[in-house]
This record gives C-alpha cells, sequence and structure tokens, in this order.
C-alpha cells in the first residue's frame, strides 16, 4: 500500500520498521521537530526521524497541521492510509480524511479502556493484569473510533519502560497484518459505558507516598520507570527507585526495618531493587547500599 508514516517516539520505530520490511510504499514519514536535549541543549531529531533517514524516506516536520496549506501538501501525497503511532499532534478533519482508507493508530491499549495519552503507565498503576495494542480507525475524538484489530499480553511485574518496548513490537506486527487483511477487517464500535482515561503523567505524581500500601507502591514505581522515576528523599537528594519488590515486616509509614532498606509502607514494606541518584547512573540495590548506608529505624521522608 501506499502510506504515509506518522510518528515521534521510539515507541513509534518497529511499526515504521515493520512497514518498510513489509514491502510498502512509505511516501513521507511526518514526525515532531527536532528538540533541544542534552547538556548541549543542541536540536536533536526525533528516533522516527533518524529511523526515516536511514530508510531514505522523506521527513517532514510541520508545528501544526490546521494550515490549508500543510494539509493541501498531505492530500497531494494520494496515500492508502495513513498510519499513526504517538505522532503527537492533532489531526485535523482534512488530515484524517485525505487517504482512502483514512487513519490507522497503534494505540497502547486494549480499549476503550486507557483512552489519551498514557495508557501504558496507568495500566501498570492501576494493577491491570494485561494490557495490550489495538489498531483503530481515527476519528474526531479521543481514542474514540472503531477497533479493527487487538493484541493481548501479560503485565506481571515489567515497567512502563519494559513494556513500552513489547508493545512497540507487537503494535508493528499487528499493523502489518490488519493492512494485509484490511478489506476483511470489521470494525468494532467502542462501548463507551467501559472508557477510562490515561491522563499524561505529572512529575508531582512520582514523589512515593508511604502511606499507602505496598503493593500500590510497587505498581506505582514501574508505572513511573523509567521516566520520571517515582522517588524518595534521603539526605535531602532525591532517590529515585526503578524497581521494587514486596519485603517483609511493617512499622511506622517511611520506616527503614532492617539493613536492607525494606520499607515500611501503610501496610506492608517494599524493597527497592534498582535506584537512581540524581546525576548517577541507575545501580542495583547492594551497590547503591555500599555508598549510601541507610541504618534501620530512619524514617524516610
Amino acid at each position: 500500500m501506499k502510506i504515509v508514516f506518522m510518528g515521534t517516539p521510539d515507541f513509534a520505530v518497529p511499526t515504521l520498521r515493520a512497514l518498510h520490511h513489509a514491502a510498502h510504499e512509505i511516501v513521507c514519514v511526518y514526525t515532531q521537530p527536532p528538540r533541544p536535549a542534552g547538556r548541549g541543549k543542541k536540536l536533536q531529531p526525533s528516533p522516527v526521524q533518524k529511523e526515516a533517514e536511514v530508510l531514505g524516506i522523506e521527513v517532514r516536520s510541520p508545528t501544526s497541521l490546521k494550515l490549508a496549506e500543510e494539509q493541501e501538501r498531505f492530500a497531494a501525497l494520494e496515500a492508502d492510509v495513513a498510519v499513526v503511532a504517538a505522532y503527537g499532534l492533532i489531526l485535523p478533519r482534512a488530515i484524517l480524511d485525505a487517504p482512502a482508507h483514512g487513519c490507522l493508530n497503534v494505540h497502547a491499549s486494549i480499549l476503550p479502556r486507557w483512552r489519551g495519552a498514557a495508557p501504558i503507565h496507568r495500566a501498570i498503576m492501576a494493577g491491570d493484569p494485561v494490557t495490550g495494542i489495538t489498531i483503530m480507525q481515527m476519528e474526531a475524538g479521543l481514542d474514540t473510533g472503531p477497533m479493527l484489530a487487538t493484541v493481548r499480553t501479560p503485565i506481571e511485574d515489567k515497567t512502563t519502560g519494559e513494556l513500552t518496548e513489547e508493545l512497540a513490537e507487537l503494535g508493528g506486527q499487528l499493523m502489518v497484518g490488519t493492512l494485509r487483511e484490511l478489506a476483511n477487517h470489521r470494525p468494532l464500535v467502542q462501548d463507551e459505558d467501559e472508557a477510562t482515561y490515561a491522563p499524561k503523567i505529572d512529575k508531582a505524581e512520582a514523589r512515593i507516598d508511604w502511606s499507602r500500601p505496598a503493593e500500590e507502591l510497587v505498581r506505582h514505581v514501574h508505572g513511573l520507570s523509567p521516566f520520571p522515576g517515582a522517588w524518595f528523599e534521603l539526605d535531602g537528594e532525591r532517590v529515585k527507585v526503578l524497581r521494587a519488590e514486596l519485603a517483609e515486616g511493617s512499622g511506622q509509614a517511611g520506616e527503614v526495618l532492617d539493613d536492607r532498606l525494606a520499607i515500611a509502607c501503610e501496610t506492608g514494606a517494599l524493597r527497592p531493587v534498582r535506584l537512581q541518584r540524581a546525576g548517577k547512573p541507575a545501580m542495583p540495590l547492594d551497590e547503591f547500599l555500599r555508598g549510601n548506608a541507610v541504618a534501620a529505624g530512619e524514617v524516610l521522608a
């Protein structure tokens, strides 16, 4: 098929790569403009732009698609379909309607659960047992369009980073299969009564509140790993917890219970497994404790 691809972060790259390997004609890639990054704040192209350039595909990075000129340039591509994966810009009606088969979205949840910006984070934090990918026909609403295909995977103890990588690969595979059988798919309308929303992660959510149950906090840690990273304060400095597990014991919320950093919560206890101090690389618990001994009985903020 003649495809326009629209995506920006690492999550979108496996879908772009899968479409290319499936011998579709990708006539153009749309992605977010380069952004300042790193210590020098130099402009860095998006992961999708980097991949498109390797594949030799034309890249466009408009700051908006609302201008008539941009919409005319898009329509002039005469695509059979637009494939969208975490693009980051709102698609006006003129864009949605331009390809012969419209715009198909790779969404990282089993819709209608977790519509919105942070479906992977929210699924983990809520304790969902499974999540997955939905291929959806895009319309004007926020992730409200009819569904063409889904695939599921267990969440288990995966972090957002790990689950994002897994779902990105599944999304690419599912999109290729969906396009292969596009004429045979019967779109399934979403049940509005089952819809839930996944708002963007606010950095204010990241501070660990030890007055919550340990099971909730383990999910909280994994849902915010690697970014923005759940954190607590130690000696006046933030320490991120990138992975955690349940531990034995109980006590005052925030109390360190042993010499291996089991920390009491409202109910139960949590033990960080992987941590990161500001400006330092992430490290396993044993390595962290060698340079940052924390005595039992200390109460963490």
